[in-house]
């Protein structure tokens, strides 16, 4: 069965990546195969990085307020190139008001400080698209 292949961002002028990283190591010690595109990243970035590494899943990590932003234009441009099947997920400082525009637009899990690493693990595993389960 193939990995799970999964791209942790980190979108937008914040420079803190130390939770990307705890994540994409929980994640690859998990067994999924995690990329990580480091800090400052657009969502044109995002996106391609997605597209040439056949992500099932993409995880945002924005602590800077930047989601309103970031995610509508991810969500279109993944729309762009066929990449809707993907799970889109954003963990971070994401005040309640704007989960539900979030989900609206397809982010289909939202992460908030002192979310475990196995909500996480479990929540990709349960969700991610069918396709990975084949050879």
């Amino acid at each position: 069965m193939r990995k799970i292949r999964v791209v942790i961002a980190k979108p937008g002028l914040d420079g803190h990546d130390r939770g990307a990283k705890v994540i994409a190591r929980a994640l690859r010690d998990a067994g999924m195969e995690v990329i990580y595109t480091g800090l400052r990243q657009t969502p044109e970035q995002i996106a391609s990085a997605a597209l040439q590494e056949d992500a099932d899943v993409i995880g945002l990590s924005i602590l800077s307020g930047a989601h309103n932003h970031v995610a509508p234009r991810l969500m279109e441009l993944l729309a762009r190139h066929g990449l809707d099947d993907v799970l889109v997920l954003i963990g971070g400082i994401i005040p309640d008001v704007d989960i539900p525009n979030l989900k609206a637009i397809g982010v289909k899990g939202i992460f908030l400080p002192g979310t475990t690493m196995q909500e996480i693990i479990d929540f990709i595993e349960k969700n991610v698209r069918e396709r990975v389960g084949s050879p």
